[in-house]
Formats: C-alpha cells, sequence, structure tokens
C-alpha cells in the first residue's frame, strides 16, 4: 500500500496506549504520577511503537470519579503539573512520532464547578439553563443509573435551587444541557483551547448519554443531536484536518453506527472517526470462556464496515470494568464463571474488575494469542497501560480502581532486558501490525477453518494486491485448521511473526492445512 495514503490517515493503522498520569511515573517523588514523570519514560513507548498517546482527565477536580468529575476544562490539576509540563510532553511525544489525545469529559461537570455553584445560586444566574433542571422527576425522563451500586436515581434534589437536576452518573456530577447553544458553544472553545495547545483530538466520554435530551420539558423540539456531534466534528476539522475522535459508543452495531455519521449517504464519517468496538470485545471473552471461536467470528460477521475514513477501535480492556452487558445473562454467567467466578472480582452486575493476565491464570500462551488477536483483527488497537507487562490487578483497591493501580515499572525494567519477555512479544506484535497495513486497512473475510477447527479463529485481509491471513487457536488442544485461501495473489504466504518458519503451502482447491498447538497464533502474508 502506498505509505501517503496511510500516512494521511494515521489513525486507521495507530497504536494508541492510554494511560492516567496520575499512576503511571511519579517524577517529583510525592508519591503521585505527574507529567514530568510520564515525559522521562515516554522511550518505554516509544520503543514498544506507540503512535498514539491517550490521556485520561488531567484536568483540576476533587477526585470523588477519579478525575472524571472536573472543575475547570481548562486548566491542569496542580497534582501532575502545569500548561508547561503539557507542552512539554506533547512536544517530546510528537518528537517521538506520536500523537497526543486525551479526554473530552462535557456530559457532565462536577458539583463543585463554578457553573454548577452560580447556577444553583438563582433562578437568573446565566448559568441555571445550562444544566437540566425539573420540578419533579419526569415520568418519561431517562431511566437506569450507572452506577447501580451507588445511585438509585437519575434525578437529585438541590436545596439551594429548589429543584432535580439530571445526573447520569454520580449525584456530584450533574449534567450539561447540550441542547443549549451556550454549552455548545463552550465545548467547542474547550476543544479548541486545547487543539491549539498542541492535541490532536479526543477521546469522547459516554457519547450517547452527551446527545441525549430525554427529561427535558422541550425534547421534542429540540434539532437532532446528531447534527450537533457533527458541527463538533466539522469545528475539530476546521481546526486541524488530522484531528480525530474516539468515541465511547456501548451500544449495539446497528446503534453505534449513526455516531460515525455518513447520514447524507456519501460514506463518509462527519461525527465520529473512530468507535470502540464494545459488541466484537465481549463476544471475544465467551470465546474464551468456552474455547470456541464462533461467538467472535459471529459479531465480526455482523459487524457493519465503518464509513469512508472512520474506524472501528479493538481493544482487550481498558479503565473501566470489563463490561459484558451485551451478552445474555446466561452468556455472563459463562464468562464470570470462567473468569471472576467470586463475587468480589465482579462489578455492577455486568462486568470484572480484572486485568487479562490473572483471568487466564498466568497461562503465557494463552495472554499471547489474545494480545496477537488484538492486533490482527480489523480495526486500530487500543493498550491499556501495564498490558504490555502483563500487569494484573489490585482487588484490594475499590471499585474500578482495581484495574487502575499504578504502573508497575519494576516489571517493565526486567522485561525489557529479556527477549523471552511479554514485552518483547508485544513489541513484535507492533511491529508486524505496523508491518502490515492490510490488517487495518483492507477488505477483511471470516473463514471457515474447516470441520474439526471450531476453536480457530481463522480471517484475511485484503489491500491492494497483497493479503495476510491470521489463525488463532482458542483451546488448549491442538487442532489442524483447513481455511480454503482463493485468489491468493503471488508467492505461498510468508509467515509474518516468525520469518524463519516454512511458508504456507495450499493444495490445488487453495486448501491450507496447518497445525495448531495449544493457544497458537499463526499470520501469514504475501507479497
Amino acid at each position: 500500500m502506498k505509505l501517503t495514503r496511510t500516512s494521511d490517515l494515521w489513525w486507521k493503522n495507530a497504536v494508541v496506549y492510554c494511560l492516567d498520569v496520575e499512576t503511571f511515573a511519579d517524577g517529583d517523588g510525592d508519591g503521585c504520577g505527574d507529567f514530568r514523570g510520564l515525559i522521562q519514560n515516554i522511550d518505554h513507548l516509544d520503543r514498544l511503537g506507540v503512535t498514539c498517546l491517550w490521556l485520561m482527565p488531567f484536568y483540576p477536580t476533587p477526585d470523588r470519579d477519579d478525575g472524571y468529575d472536573i472543575v475547570d476544562f481548562y486548566g491542569v490539576d496542580p497534582r501532575l503539573g502545569t500548561h508547561g509540563d503539557l507542552v512539554e510532553l506533547i512536544r517530546t511525544a510528537n518528537d517521538r512520532g506520536m500523537r497526543v489525545i486525551a479526554d473530552l469529559v462535557v456530559n457532565h461537570t462536577s458539583a463543585q464547578h463554578p457553573w454548577f455553584q452560580d447556577a444553583r445560586s438563582s433562578p437568573d444566574s446565566p448559568y441555571r439553563d445550562w444544566y437540566v433542571w425539573q420540578d419533579e422527576p419526569p415520568a418519561d425522563g431517562p431511566q437506569g443509573v450507572v452506577f447501580p451500586d451507588q445511585e438509585t436515581s437519575v434525578w437529585q434534589y438541590d436545596e439551594q435551587a429548589g429543584k432535580y437536576y439530571l445526573h447520569r452518573f454520580y449525584k456530584h456530577q450533574p449534567d450539561l444541557d447540550v441542547a443549549n447553544p451556550e454549552v455548545r458553544d463552550e465545548i467547542a472553545r474547550i476543544m479548541g483551547f486545547w487543539m491549539q495547545v498542541g492535541l490532536s483530538g479526543f477521546r469522547v466520554d459516554a457519547v450517547p448519554f452527551l446527545l441525549e435530551t430525554a427529561g427535558q420539558d422541550d425534547a421534542g423540539a429540540l434539532p437532532d443531536p446528531h447534527d450537533y456531534l457533527a458541527d463538533l466534528a466539522a469545528f475539530l476539522r476546521r481546526r486541524n484536518g488530522e484531528a480525530v475522535l474516539l468515541g465511547e459508543v456501548n451500544l449495539p452495531y446497528p446503534d453505534t453506527m449513526p455516531f460515525f455519521g455518513a447520514r447524507d449517504g456519501g460514506g463518509t464519517t462527519d461525527e465520529l472517526t473512530m468507535c470502540f468496538d464494545f459488541v466484537g470485545m465481549q463476544q471475544m471473552y465467551l470465546s474464551l470462556a468456552r474455547a470456541d471461536a464462533e461467538p467472535l467470528a459471529n459479531a465480526l460477521r455482523q459487524r457493519p464496515d465503518p464509513p469512508e475514513d472512520g474506524q472501528w477501535a479493538t481493544f482487550v480492556r481498558n479503565h473501566d470494568e470489563l463490561t459484558l452487558d451485551k451478552l445474555t445473562d446466561a452468556q455472563r454467567a459463562e464468562v464470570f464463571a470462567a473468569f471472576g467466578p467470586d463475587e468480589d472480582m465482579q462489578l455492577y452486575g455486568r462486568g470484572l474488575r480484572r486485568r487479562l493476565p490473572s483471568m487466564l491464570g498466568g497461562d503465557e500462551r494463552r495472554i499471547r494469542m489474545v494480545y496477537s488477536l488484538l492486533f490482527s483483527l480489523p480495526g486500530t488497537p487500543v493498550l491499556y497501560y501495564g498490558e504490555e507487562i502483563g500487569m494484573v490487578e489490585d482487588l484490594s483497591l475499590p471499585g474500578r480502581f482495581a484495574v487502575r493501580s499504578d504502573m508497575d515499572w519494576a516489571a517493565a525494567r526486567e522485561q525489557t532486558r529479556d527477549p523471552g519477555s511479554l514485552l518483547s512479544w508485544m513489541r513484535l506484535l507492533v511491529d508486524s501490525y505496523r508491518a502490515c497495513p492490510e490488517l487495518a486497512w483492507g477488505t477483511y473475510t471470516v473463514l471457515d477453518p474447516g470441520p474439526e477447527a471450531r476453536p480457530v479463529f481463522a480471517h484475511r485481509c485484503d489491500a491492494d494486491g497483497t493479503t495476510v491471513v491470521a489463525l488463532h487457536n482458542f483451546s488448549d488442544a491442538e487442532v489442524r485448521a483447513e481455511p480454503v485461501l482463493t485468489g491468493l495473489p503471488g508467492a505461498e504466504p510468508a509467515d509474518v511473526l516468525d520469518p524463519a518458519a516454512k511458508p504456507l503451502r495450499l493444495d490445488d482447491e487453495g486448501r491450507a492445512s496447518v497445525l495448531l498447538g495449544p493457544y497458537a497464533c499463526r499470520w501469514f502474508r504475501t507479497g
């Protein structure tokens, strides 16, 4: 493929790495991570092959929701550093070929934000209409709390205002009224400010909630929320044509697609640039629990292609609980039984507060297979800090904090010197993924692995006359995969992960025969 094409749309085959500055690296010895510590350790990310750094919230906060309760959208938490430190991080990252994006959390503010304090003080406050108020909770308003162990309603009565305010998350996080033109203008100013500082885009938090208008008296008369998202995206790209919006949209595939935009039938994304593939992630864990690739294969057969210039973002886990909310109750019970049988390992009745290595019992073969799968799936891989060194959760910490513990730098430095370590394997996967642009850019096809190979996930990606074929064995038994590979161009496909291995041979009918050991993974590429 032409490098000019792949570099224009850099997010299509990026390697995204998510971290929390507070827990990543302490640069001044005060026990709290900071920008200076991150800068001093950025070569770890460079050697790994990261091309896009995603920063979790670094804004001033009372820290009742790990930084997602914000009191100043234009500030930097003084515990983490200054605006100058952030600029130095962006400059240093750019110098190493990394772009930097950050969380955009504008669904709500902290209840301590000056806007909300002013809004509740008087009906005449200029900020009163920046939030959603009701005299009584409406019967037809939004339902369902995000944190059922902490909240019982999405409405909270405020004594000073004498009204109820909407909060889809915690009661100390009142929702902004994004239908208000003044709020929309302010969100654009926030984005414009950080773009000017040097960010290359944003990971947009809780996108469906951001666009929700239920509970507002004039909901029926309000403009289409997707028009606003399209306006926001257009503003972003006017400021920087290479900027991205990576959206957290945890919905079924048909309901996720509108968030890409392209409603005019033109086929080009005009809203979010990328959406996380929550459905594929959850079906992957069901496949792991069953040692059966079919749940994942079926999900990817049904996954729609993103619009032109858009992309799916694939991941093994993120900074929240590992949500399993799109599985049926019976399927979720299977995954719980396999990977989180103790109640303390579960969260909100819908997810797991564990990291992959401990869920898989420390089985290095299985762990490596899963990350090989991540980098070969069609889409843009997103890593969560510590995954590259096999960090495990700390269940002594409450709730989601179990997977947000401090980065284990001792393990990172030890593995750097070990060519057989997980870190070295991850570097190989990143290099191989970047050398195979077909995986991100190509047309993918889920293959039939053969009658005796149900545990094997097999797929191919084709682009510009080259093909990548990937095979992953989800079982602890040896399996022979026999996919039919018609129309392969050029010579016999070479082994990508082990160049010394024999190439893939096909019979006269185009059928391959590959013996896969327990939890084995193989990539082959033509050309």
